[in-house]
């Protein structure tokens, strides 16, 4: 994004945010963070951080030594961050964690904006989930923020995942549980399992990587499956319509990719660190233009 940056002045007055994680360089949070940035006339910058993972702890206090406003955090530190933070958010606390850091004078809060995202691309959709019966594949991290975010919303969950991370998936059913008093399943990911709860089912989440580029003929789910009135979101964001999308809306149902997801959790992380509201149809747009360059589209 070398073109952006050349209008711009860089000044001693600058406020610093960035991303750590290991690797950083496909991210799309840089075009995304800056183009907001310059849009609102904020004197921020946003860069990327690759952090080894021994040296974690060292990186955060180097945020408070070199008072970087904001950090998002990526794989592999979103857990392990969590011990040098001063504070979490309840539901970071929750997922146990974090993906944004607030730097508030020298006084560091995690937050997890990652489930928050989806919840913010479903509001948007004009779906509320509160109240309603989902459906939610995989057991992973994406997995765990999005349940636990569903769940504090007041939603009713089952978890399906593959035979092999069936565990995983109880697990996290469990903490669910016994958190939210409520009862939530965990099944393995088969087509009569699914076959069976997708009938009862409003949403269907899919937080597995399953028809992620270059995998796009993969799908979760049979296309017989899906039917019109179904609330289908798609955690995988490259390509923006996974072939489980491109059936959903075949069938009729409404769609959510996971584009929206990672919008709306920038834009929030956006909003933390500004306090201004986040142009966040400027950072879709920023980010659907460096996914079509990274495919070379």
């Amino acid at each position: 994004n070398g073109e952006r940056m050349k209008d711009r002045v860089v000044s001693g007055k600058t406020m610093v945010c960035g991303l750590i994680g290991d690797p950083v360089e496909h991210s799309m949070s840089p075009v995304m963070h800056n183009a907001a940035f310059e849009k609102i006339g904020l004197d921020y910058v946003y860069v990327t951080f690759r952090v080894k993972p021994e040296e974690v702890g060292k990186a955060i206090e180097g945020m408070r030594a070199l008072n970087i406003k904001g950090l998002n955090v990526t794989i592999p530190h979103k857990v392990t961050v969590l011990q040098f933070l001063d504070k979490l958010d309840h539901l970071a606390e929750k997922i146990v964690a974090v993906n944004t850091i607030v730097n508030d004078n020298g006084v560091l809060t995690g937050y997890n904006t990652d489930g928050a995202g989806l919840l913010q691309a479903l509001l948007e959709r004009g779906v509320e989930p509160q109240g309603k019966k989902i459906v939610i594949l995989g057991a992973g991290g994406a997995s765990r923020a999005i349940s636990f975010t569903l769940a504090d919303r007041g939603a009713h969950l089952v978890i399906l995942n593959r035979l092999l991370e069936l565990e995983w998936a109880k697990e996290l059913a469990g903490r669910i549980s016994h958190i939210f008093s409520q009862e939530v399943k965990a099944l393995e990911l088969s087509r009569g399992n699914l076959a069976g709860v997708l009938d009862k089912a409003d949403i269907l989440v899919n937080a597995t990587s399953v028809g992620m580029s270059p995998d796009t003929e993969g799908t979760p789910v049979d296309a017989d499956l899906l039917r019109p009135g179904l609330v289908v979101f798609d955690a995988v964001y490259n390509p923006i319509k996974t072939r489980l999308l491109g059936e959903a809306e075949k069938a009729g149902a409404i769609t959510t990719s996971g584009l929206d997801m990672l919008v709306w959790q920038g834009a929030l992380a956006f909003e933390k660190w500004t306090g201004q509201k986040a142009p966040a149809e400027l950072m879709k747009e920023e980010a659907i233009k460096l996914l079509k360059k990274q495919n070379n589209e």
